[in-house]
């Protein structure tokens, strides 16, 4: 491990007002987004749609990273580049989702643990190979009545920080996502608490890994109420519960913070992080973004499988990365909305 070139990828990661884009969905999953809009479930179709994201012209200018999946990183584009060159080639980091999906853990009703260590060390020196410079791990915390239990809390905990210390010995930044899911009627109050607990319970964890800090991300949900709840909070109160629960809970090591979007609207998510980062001006972590649907969707309805739409579909995607990152700076409004800025 170069630890040199490690702690700069993850400053890189964070630095510039920019962020990650995530589009790590497996193939069910894209499948799944596909078929709701009427576009073939084929590879090809995911390849093109794929193309159209790393090929946008100027993504470079708020985009540091992209996550890519296993499918992913083999494609190339319609004249035979791969896509880790179209990415490398317009300044932004490849990286790759390494995890096996979330499963059924046993002796939890509703609850998961996510899988994929088997193998892991050697998954992680083919994709340093292809050019992966960082990779990603999500593991997911459900609320509701019983729910999580602690055991289901150390389990992932335990397994995110074997995954962070794997990804640094092969020379990859690992970005450690452990996400409490919006679904449910849970208050703020309680999101927040969960958060807490669930973040104490990472880093211990990844302390006893032995695993460098300062060469890591952090990918976690803001701290929200459940979609069914019914109080919402406003956009500043949501800030202030989240920066308060992280700082009550991350170690100022961590160079950055990059927020996953967890189901929340395009516009909501980048107004959220925009409170964050006019609120706490000098925070001992980078406030960023991780966003996959919160970037994706907009240019994905707009495509819909249809090549004469690629530019415009492109020009979705470059707003929303632009205005994520105006959200870094504190510089995000709503009048940017709908005007393409």
């Amino acid at each position: 491990m170069n630890t040199q070139e490690l702690l700069d990828t993850a400053r890189t990661l964070v630095a510039g007002d920019k962020g990650l884009l995530a589009m790590d969905e497996s193939n069910p999953t894209c499948n799944k987004r596909f078929a709701r809009l009427g576009i073939p479930q084929t590879e090809e179709a995911r390849r093109a749609y794929r193309e159209l994201i790393v090929s946008t012209p100027g993504l470079g200018e708020s985009i540091s990273g992209v996550i890519l999946y296993d499918e992913t990183i083999r494609q190339r584009t319609k004249d035979g580049t791969s896509f880790v060159k179209v990415i490398t080639d317009a300044g932004i980091i490849p990286g790759i989702k390494v995890d096996a999906g979330a499963k059924d853990m046993a002796g939890h009703p509703g609850e998961k643990i996510t899988e994929g260590l088997d193998g892991l060390r050697g998954r992680l020196a083919e994709y340093s190979q292809m050019g992966a410079r960082f990779a990603k791990w999500r593991a997911v915390i459900a609320l509701g009545e019983g729910i999580p239990s602690q055991a289901v809390i150390e389990a992932n905990a335990h397994t995110l920080a074997r995954y962070a210390a794997l990804c640094q010995e092969a020379g990859l930044v690992p970005i450690v996502e452990p996400e409490v899911l919006m679904d449910g009627e849970h208050t703020l109050e309680r999101c927040g608490e969960v958060t807490e607990s669930v973040l104490r319970m990472v880093f211990w964890q990844l302390s006893k890994q032995r695993v460098r800090l300062e060469g890591m991300i952090l990918k976690p949900n803001m701290v929200l109420p459940g979609f069914t709840c019914p109080k919402q909070e406003t956009v500043d109160e949501v800030a202030d519960a989240t920066v308060r629960c992280l700082l009550r809970s991350v170690p100022a090591a961590v160079p950055g913070i990059a927020f996953l979007s967890g189901g929340q609207s395009a516009e909501m998510a980048s107004a959220r992080l925009n409170a964050m980062n006019v609120r706490f001006k000098s925070p001992p972590w980078a406030l960023a973004f991780s966003f996959a649907r919160a970037i994706q969707q907009p240019a994905l309805e707009i495509w819909s499988g249809d090549e004469t739409n690629i530019a415009a579909a492109q020009q979705a995607l470059l707003h929303r990365a632009r205005c994520n990152r105006a959200a870094r700076r504190g510089e995000y409004l709503a009048t940017m909305e709908g005007t393409g800025a």
